[in-house]
């Protein structure tokens, strides 16, 4: 016997016994969905007194195959999915000042114009994030870096971005997708084998931060902001160990919550604001990061 082909059980596996479901001869009993093996009944699987267990497959999938592509630690990139890409954002304002210049009187010209100059301003956090992504990846593949791997939600915009920071440095990168009703899919950057999907918003926002050793966020909307002060929330909590949390574009930031207002109405502690650091370019996000090594 090939000693590489022991078993460490005396027991069929589970793949073995579904390869052997499927011997059985067709019969009334055999037809009935009953008689199907629970794990490979679809349809029992979606039942809604299986959702602890989803919950559970849902946990451990993404966890299992970390651990055996020895994913030890990550740095987590947030942001918005509508942020284009300094080309892409160029491009369409281009195209929009052509198209004003032929027909002036064209409806919403003057709103998508200012939409598109928006768009351009944007961009730049789209090149930052792809910056710091590239960086933090080549110190991850360094022995003597951080070791870290780019983490981010999966989708568009800056989530594409810091995947394809790492993606240019031929690194690894994850994406935690999530389904949505409208058409999701990951971005090309991803790494195939760490391209996740996720039903529950809850067990995706635990593996962000599982192995996180750092969480940058950059303008984002209801998502970002959900993601950004949860972790807030559970280290101020000392529910996880403190970690840099570093905030991309302190203008966006202020303007878009009033942290000195929530420590006048005591609803937060002054000291509450050292959890979070503001940061303007990839250089001085990754300054920051090696402050707290």
């Amino acid at each position: 016997m090939d000693p590489s082909k022991k078993r460490t059980s005396f027991f069929p596996s589970a793949l073995e016994d579904a390869h052997s479901a499927k011997l059985h001869a067709d019969t009334p009993q055999t037809q009935s969905p009953s008689y199907a093996l629970s794990f490979l009944d679809s349809d029992f699987m979606m039942r809604d007194e299986l959702r602890p267990v989803r919950l559970q497959l849902e946990l451990l999938k993404p966890e299992i195959i970390q651990m055996e592509l020895n994913i030890a630690s990550t740095v987590v990139i947030f942001g918005s999915a509508r942020i284009k890409d300094s080309d892409t954002a160029k491009t369409f304002l281009d195209h929009l000042k052509a198209e004003a210049k032929k027909n002036p009187d064209a409806p919403d010209i003057d709103r998508k114009l200012q939409i598109a100059h928006r768009d351009l301003d944007n961009s730049r956090y789209y090149d930052e994030a792809r910056k710091l992504a590239r960086m933090i990846a080549s110190a991850g593949q360094d022995p003597d870096g951080a070791g870290c791997v780019v983490s981010t939600g999966g989708g568009p915009g800056i989530m594409e971005a810091a995947n394809r920071g790492a993606h240019d440095v031929n690194a690894k990168s994850i994406g935690l997708n999530i389904v949505l009703p409208h058409e999701q899919a990951p971005n090309p950057y991803i790494t195939p084998e760490l391209s996740f999907q996720f039903h529950y918003f809850a067990i995706r926002k635990m593996h962000f931060l599982i192995r996180a050793k750092a969480l940058i966020a950059f303008p984002g909307g209801f998502g970002t902001m959900d993601e950004l002060f949860e972790t807030l929330t559970l280290v101020q909590t000392k529910k996880i160990k403190p970690i840099p949390i570093l905030l991309f574009g302190k203008s966006f930031w202020l303007k878009v919550i009033n942290f000195d207002a929530m420590v006048e109405a005591g609803t937060i502690s002054p000291e509450d604001l050292d959890l979070f650091h503001f940061v303007e370019t990839a250089e001085q996000g990754w300054a920051m990061l090696h402050q707290y090594n």
